[in-house]
């Protein structure tokens, strides 16, 4: 067995409890410093924050990219588990809005890791497992279980989901948080039914 075979091996087994919080450590901490210090983050800072030693890291993560793409995979899924709570907790547009804004500030905080992003989303698979579980996402909000859509008939969630991509490119590329905010009126204005 080659070390590639062992690792993809070790991956797959479920995390002893302290493995787990140990990761979830790192994934935090690294997810912080990345925000704060782009690529150039330090992986000594991150082990440090974490609470845990540099060699804890490589053995879960052997290279930035790969720390990279857990945060990324990580905070898709929390991005889109949100959606079902703010659904079950908020009238429906009020969940619309609130994930869309939590879409916009995920992909606010990935600026800080865009370079080491690039290798992940160049996998189509990934790019296109992420897309499905972000317009699952939307999808769940603009068609609540309960009571009346909120959104149009022709409304569909991967059209949504490409204009907060326009829309985080814009404002981020302004530097202007308060845009993306502006922004996402105007298209629940266009959005929601009459």
């Amino acid at each position: 067995m080659t070390g590639d075979e062992g690792g993809a091996t070790r991956s797959r087994r479920p995390l002893r409890a302290d493995a787990r919080r140990n990761e979830d450590r790192l994934l935090e901490a690294a997810a912080a410093a990345f925000e704060r210090d782009g690529a150039g983050a330090s992986v000594k800072d991150i082990a440090r924050s974490a609470g845990v030693g540099v060699g804890t890291l490589y053995r879960r993560f052997p290279s930035k990219e790969l720390l990279v793409a857990a945060i990324y995979r990580l905070e898709v899924r929390r991005l889109c588990e949100a959606a079902p709570d703010l659904a079950a907790t908020r009238p429906p547009l009020d969940a619309l809005r609130e994930w869309m804004e939590r879409f916009i500030d995920f992909m606010t905080a990935k600026e800080g890791m865009a370079d080491a992003l690039r290798a992940v989303l160049t996998d189509d698979d990934e790019r296109l497992e992420t897309r499905a579980m972000l317009a699952a996402a939307i999808d769940h909000l603009l068609t609540p279980v309960e009571g009346p859509t909120v959104a149009r008939p022709e409304i569909n969630a991967q059209d949504v989901l490409m204009a907060l991509g326009g829309i985080s490119l814009m404002a981020g590329a302004e530097g202007r948080r308060e845009l993306a905010s502006r922004l996402i009126d105007l298209l629940l204005h266009g959005i929601v039914k009459n």
